[in-house]
């Protein structure tokens, strides 16, 4: 018989059987001849995308390669991109979670002003005293001794804060605000207040600020022998 026939060849390593070269399995017991070993576990850095695609004979590394190269750029990139608004976010966190203390201006100078209504009324901690301006376009510009954070502002319209005495001369319901930083930078925000007595709040966010302008734009109750009248102005940093 065929089993029974001489072979030349390596025996089987479970029953020690001849086999002719190239036989995957033994002629006898069926064991294969050549196992293939176990892949060996890849180690943990390996796991992680996109380093964990197993590589056959060195094909593909420099594929790899410029992947993670690109994945690290795009990273960086990023951080770049939102770093200045993750800046700003956490700032304005800060700002509403903190409190809040009065800063005091060390110099007013308004573009125009009428004499028994200077623009340091407005500084002055009464909202029955205000700055008066003939027609819109005049400003106010309020310098500070060191650079600080400007969280907000608060605006008294008008004449007064009381109702009464409010509505006596006419109201800016819209102002410019110019804040200029120590580094020469300027920033710009468009003022809405509503027409009613009493303080109004605007919540700036400004950083190292060392002075602050306002300018007068729409304007309402304005006729002949009336002015723009604005009672208080006041600047808060975070404390």
């Amino acid at each position: 018989m065929a089993a029974s026939q001489e072979v030349a060849g390596p025996p089987c390593p479970v029953c020690g059987t001849p086999n002719p070269p190239g036989r995957r399995f033994c002629r006898r017991c069926a064991t294969p001849l050549n196992p293939v070993s176990a892949p060996a576990e890849l180690p943990w850095w390996r796991t992680v995308w996109p380093l964990r695609r197993r590589v056959r004979a060195g094909s593909g590394r420099g594929v790899r390669l410029v992947v993670i190269l690109a994945v690290v750029v795009a990273l960086c990139v990023a951080g770049l991109l939102l770093l200045p608004a993750g800046r700003a976010l956490f700032e304005d966190t800060r700002d509403k979670l903190g409190g809040t203390k009065a800063v005091t201006p060390v110099g007013v100078r308004a573009s125009a002003e009428l004499p028994s209504h200077p623009a340091s009324n407005t500084t002055d901690g009464l909202s029955n005293r205000y700055w008066a301006a003939a027609k819109p376009g005049a400003s106010v510009t309020y310098t500070f001794g060191k650079p600080f954070r400007l969280v907000d502002l608060i605006v008294t319209n008008g004449a007064s804060a009381s109702p009464e005495r409010y509505a006596a001369q006419a109201r800016a319901l819209g102002m410019d605000l110019e804040v200029t930083a120590a580094d020469g930078s300027v920033h710009r925000k468009a003022v809405t207040l509503s027409d009613k007595p009493g303080p109004q709040t605007v919540t700036t966010g400004f950083r190292d600020v060392v002075s602050v302008r306002l300018v007068l734009r729409s304007v309402t109750g304005l006729a002949p022998g009336r002015h723009v009248a604005v009672a208080e102005v006041e600047f808060f940093q975070r404390s």
